[in-house]
């Protein structure tokens, strides 16, 4: 077996929570809760969950755009963790993101071939004005934009061509791994499909590894070699995409398919309505976090020990008492 990629273990982050400016932190917001997975090369992994799981906290912190609190983050060998300075940022190089919002997340006050080609000039990839050009010109053809394009400005662009925009960006420095925070959520449902398939092709082509973060699990399943379920801050459930949609083991992962639309109109899918007391993460509830609102749940197990997340079948890892 070849090392993965990117190898996350044990990662914690926890947000303070102040009562004013000159106010100490007397609790914590547990964004992160003890999370552990693997990305292989050329491979992508969907992380799915409600707003507020700790999705794009867990994809920032892989980057190190926020410090974790615990754990270690692995990649092509190197603690990702320890590193500072330069050797971070000759790290940045392989490691990039796209952000969920392309109206917010470009410069409104500087042209489209500045916004992809700043990671150029900052790792000194393009030694003359001449070679800076052909890269950002082949980036945005790359991304299915013209050569006209380099002096536009960002409000002069659609949302779908601000996101290809973004992408170019990222793949400027010609990543391994590429982050992708709800990338399509803020997009026409005809441009989505439009975006989803860009990166597909992009990945097939560069051997690209995605970690892809979304609450849409259609767009998730479309796209996605694995799939990892988050609730509260931790990986409820982890399976290879088709297995994970077609077996759902984890109570939570049940409810969340069964509020996925299906495209037959005479299709009969039972919705899961969850009941019960909705934790939050700063006092998450003992045992499985899940259990104040899990329908199959079994006092006083369930509230007391909390479930590791453990493999049941080949590739198909579940946190549950209850179910194997």
């Amino acid at each position: 077996m070849s090392e993965p990629l990117l190898r996350v273990r044990n990662l914690v982050k926890n947000f303070p929570v102040r009562g004013g400016v000159f106010a100490e932190a007397s609790e914590v917001v547990h964004a992160v809760d003890d999370v552990s997975f693997e990305i292989d090369a050329g491979e992508t992994m969907g992380l799915v969950g409600e707003s507020g799981c700790g999705k794009s906290t867990t994809g920032r912190c892989v980057l190190r755009l926020i410090e974790p609190t615990a754990g270690e983050i692995w990649f092509e060998g190197r603690n990702v963790t320890r590193l500072k300075g330069k050797a971070l940022s000759m790290l940045r190089r392989n490691m990039q993101i796209i952000f969920q919002d392309p109206y917010a997340s470009l410069n409104p006050r500087m042209a489209a071939g500045a916004i992809i080609g700043e990671a150029l000039t900052i790792h000194k990839l393009a030694k003359t004005r001449a070679q800076f050009d052909d890269r950002v010109v082949e980036l945005l053809q790359l991304v299915g934009l013209n050569a006209d394009h380099l002096r536009r400005y960002p409000h002069e662009f659609s949302g779908g061509q601000r996101q290809r925009i973004g992408i170019a960006r990222a793949l400027a420095v010609s990543p391994r791994l590429i982050v992708c925070d709800e990338p399509v959520s803020a997009l026409d449902v005809s441009i989505q499909a439009q975006i989803v398939n860009l990166l597909a092709d992009l990945q097939e082509e560069f051997r690209l590894a995605y970690l892809f973060i979304a609450h849409d699990l259609a767009v998730v399943r479309h796209i996605s070699t694995r799939v990892a379920v988050m609730y509260l801050g931790r990986i409820v459930e982890l399976a290879p995409a088709e297995e994970l949609y077609g077996n759902p083991r984890h109570p939570y992962t049940e409810a969340l398919l069964s509020a996925v639309p299906t495209p037959d109109p005479t299709a009969r899918r039972q919705r899961i309505r969850l009941e019960g007391e909705i934790p939050n993460s700063i006092h998450p509830p003992p045992g499985c976090c899940f259990h104040t609102q899990c329908p199959i749940r079994e006092l006083p197990l369930c509230s007391v020990e909390r479930p590791p997340l453990k493999q049941t079948t080949q590739g198909h890892w579940l946190a549950c008492h209850l179910r194997s």
